[in-house]
């Protein structure tokens, strides 16, 4: 390949390795730590967008979600097990980025708001899948592979936070902080606390599920998180251990 069409042209043959190129080299080994990364400053950084008024606010939300769909693609295609699974991250997340981008356009449209976050589920969720399928695919743990353990902690997290956000849409006043007098609407990062304390089982939260269909995916969600820890950090810990004491 010519250096024209390069996206980052490479140092010259014979010379030493420009930072450019051992960061692209450590981006191309690891594309969980990255994807974990982002999603960790994302954690910190949406406060500051969620404390914002109006339009900005909506503006804010909607750069910042579609930079992490293009994370989540770029990580669930170097995981891919095969590119027909990258198809299928295309063709969620294409209709996911127009919603995000029409949630900012029309922030009070419930309809836009439902279909946005029912996508964006689908899209983290399947994301999960790749990952999980991605650490299952061998019996030799890669150190890419102890980064994917926390991305699929996290990126499942994600899901369910914009599923609780779908769910609240359809069943109203499903959840409620302790101590207020009537249930109200949740903004999508008390429902991101939520999805991470339900996740890990911490019960930390102040944000309680009082609709009935929303205990039953809040049970999920417990489950899931369950399962999580016994089926696939433990598998990965076997390995890891065995693996020293080869």
């Amino acid at each position: 390949m010519s250096a024209s069409l390069e996206l980052w042209p490479s140092s010259p043959r014979g010379s030493a390795p420009s930072r450019l190129d051992r960061l692209r080299r450590k981006i191309s080994e690891l594309p969980c730590a990255l994807l974990l990364f982002v999603q960790l400053i994302a954690l910190v950084a949406y406060p500051f967008i969620e404390t914002r008024a109006g339009d900005v606010r909506e503006t804010g939300r909607a750069i910042f979600g579609i930079i992490g769909l293009l994370v989540l693609f770029l990580a669930v295609r170097a995981v891919r097990a095969t590119p027909a699974l990258t198809w299928v991250a295309v063709l969620l997340g294409g209709p996911v980025v127009l919603l995000t981008i029409a949630e900012a356009i029309w922030p009070t449209d419930d309809v836009v708001a439902f279909w946005s976050a029912l996508l964006h589920a689908l899209f983290y969720f399947y994301t999960g899948y790749a990952l999980i399928r991605y650490m299952f695919a061998d019996n030799w743990v890669t150190r890419d592979e102890l980064y994917a353990t926390g991305a699929t902690f996290t990126v499942v997290a994600w899901g369910f936070a914009y599923l609780y956000a779908a769910v609240q849409l359809v069943w109203g006043n499903s959840f409620t902080i302790y101590g207020e007098t009537n249930p109200g609407t949740r903004t999508w990062f008390e429902l991101l606390y939520l999805s991470i304390t339900t996740m890990t089982s911490t019960g930390l939260s102040d944000i309680i599920a009082v609709e009935a269909h929303a205990r039953a995916f809040v049970l999920l969600q417990q489950i899931a998180g369950m399962l999580y820890v016994a089926l696939v950090v433990a598998r990965l810990v076997g390995l890891t251990i065995a693996r020293f004491r080869q």
